[in-house]
């Protein structure tokens, strides 16, 4: 059997596909990484890898001892986890999978904190769109979730924090104004019920549609072509950090002229928050959150 050691430079080489590259991020030499692997692969009986001028395949055997290797590295974590949850530091992963537009204009901040005050900790960090972190979460991919909206989950379920929507332009001051120009209205895709929520207010004010539209697939490339006057966009405001200039934003209301916001929510299963890792995590996000208001 195999030691863990050569667990994870079987996982290395399957990663790579070259003995070049697998036996630089080794750090030892090309002819002893070849012979670790022909002691490997008599271990187990079998030949794992094809060695060709392009670089290596992996043999069906080869699959299969991989596969295993991958789930006892696993599960080694996990029992590394279980270890770390019993002592007084917060050590182990912390795996999070986190709503793009969080991940890229909120959490920084967050981590930066997590990081300085527990160096023992180590960070995975997943990012996409809403659907993509259920998907993480219900795979058991990562310890919690964060996500905009109104999830239906039936774990733990923490509202973190609400951001209102703005009307952004360099021109425009008030809503009314986007039935004269004939500038574009910039919108993102998003697969969750964001762009419906726009939809419901645009025809509850306007009983129309937008002139002209551009759909472009990140929020930040829709913020930048807004705030370099190629159209209006609506944002919310966790986008908006105060540092634009020469930006009109106006607040979207609701009928009973409320500001119109988006909801972040910290998802995850119960089990998760006994990991200690898991849990300086989630009290330093609500302190960040009670000092900062956000």
């Amino acid at each position: 059997m195999s030691s863990l050691t050569e667990f994870q430079l079987l996982t290395v080489l399957a990663q790579e596909m070259n003995m070049r590259k697998a036996a630089e991020r080794l750090f030892v030499s090309q002819p002893a990484l070849s012979q670790r692997l022909q002691n490997i692969e008599k271990d187990w009986g079998t030949k794992l890898f094809i060695r060709s001028q392009k670089g290596l395949a992996l043999t069906p055997a080869g699959e299969h001892v991989i596969n295993f290797v991958n789930e006892t590295l696993h599960r080694e974590d996990e029992v590394r986890e279980a270890l770390h949850a019993l002592q007084n530091e917060v050590h182990g992963t912390l795996k999070i999978a986190v709503a793009s537009i969080v991940g890229q204009n909120w959490l920084p901040q967050v981590l930066k904190m997590f990081i300085q005050r527990y160096p023992q900790a180590k960070i995975s960090l997943i990012t996409g769109w809403s659907s993509e972190i259920l998907k993480a979460m219900y795979e058991d991919q990562v310890h919690i979730g964060i996500i905009r909206g109104t999830p239906d989950w039936k774990g733990v379920k923490i509202h973190l924090f609400k951001d209102g929507l703005y009307l952004v332009d360099t021109e425009i001051t008030k809503p009314e104004q986007v039935l004269e120009t004939d500038r574009p209205f910039i919108q993102f895709k998003s697969d969750s019920n964001y762009y419906q929520e726009i939809q419901d207010w645009w025809h509850r004010k306007f009983q129309t549609t937008p002139k002209r539209t551009v759909v472009v697939d990140q929020i930040e490339t829709c913020k930048q072509m807004t705030f370099n006057g190629i159209g209006y966009a609506i944002l919310p405001s966790i986008t908006l950090n105060g540092a634009e200039k020469d930006i009109f934003k106006v607040p979207l209301l609701d009928e009973n002229g409320e500001h119109l916001s988006r909801d972040t929510w910290l998802l995850g299963y119960e089990s998760a928050f006994e990991l200690k890792q898991v849990k300086a995590f989630v009290e330093l996000i609500q302190e960040f959150i009670i000092k900062t208001g956000k």
